[in-house]
């Protein structure tokens, strides 16, 4: 009997012993669950990222300098003032949309993309993209870990006469080599831009 008693202790005391240890595995996460992946991308996010949700994704570019001004419908004109490499492998594309016309133009839906899970999050600029023609690679605008991209966000559904609204764009950044892109954006013509 005494035997059976021991058996049953030890087999108890193991159960217990292997529940405590998964407990614990999983409280601390381990660099393996989800909590433990969560914290790696975060820390991984791009810098822009976390400054675009303390100013509601607006920055101001420097305008020191022009590499581009394209000419869209109606009136609006897009000014490239900077295409910049990050530490980190990012580039970022700043400027802003004028409008030049003399009433309010409303900002197309085609500008956030096609892709579903970024438009529920809002107008943005999504849908612009960098072709490096020597490279023959597109780059796309960045996403964060929740999806969104990282980009300029949103921004009001239109823009007044005589108004702009400023913008960013992050893409990964081109092979050093890779001096100039070209930037597309719907409603404006492909234009080449340089890299700083």
């Amino acid at each position: 009997m005494n035997i059976r008693h021991a058996r049953t202790a030890r087999r108890t005391g193991a159960a217990a012993l292997l529940a405590a240890s998964l407990l614990f595995t999983a409280a601390c996460g381990g660099g393996e669950g989800t909590g433990g992946q969560e914290g790696n991308k975060q820390s991984s996010e791009p810098a822009a990222n976390q400054s675009s949700a303390d100013d509601g994704g607006q920055t101001l570019p420097d305008k020191s300098k022009t590499l581009a001004t394209l000419k869209g419908d109606k009136g609006l004109d897009m000014v490239i003032h900077e295409a910049k490499r990050d530490q980190g492998g990012f580039l970022t594309v700043s400027g802003e949309f004028k409008n030049t016309s003399g009433s309010r133009i409303v900002t197309p839906v085609q500008w956030s993309g096609q892709e579903r899970e970024v438009a529920s999050t809002g107008p943005s600029l999504a849908a612009m993209t960098l072709v490096d023609s020597a490279g023959k690679k597109r780059y796309y605008v960045l996403r964060d870990t929740d999806n969104r991209p990282l980009t300029t966000t949103g921004y009001d559904s239109g823009i007044d006469a005589g108004k702009s609204l400023t913008f960013f764009a992050q893409f990964p950044a081109p092979p050093a080599s890779t001096t100039t892109v070209d930037l597309q954006f719907p409603g404006f013509p492909n234009a080449p831009i340089e890299i700083s």
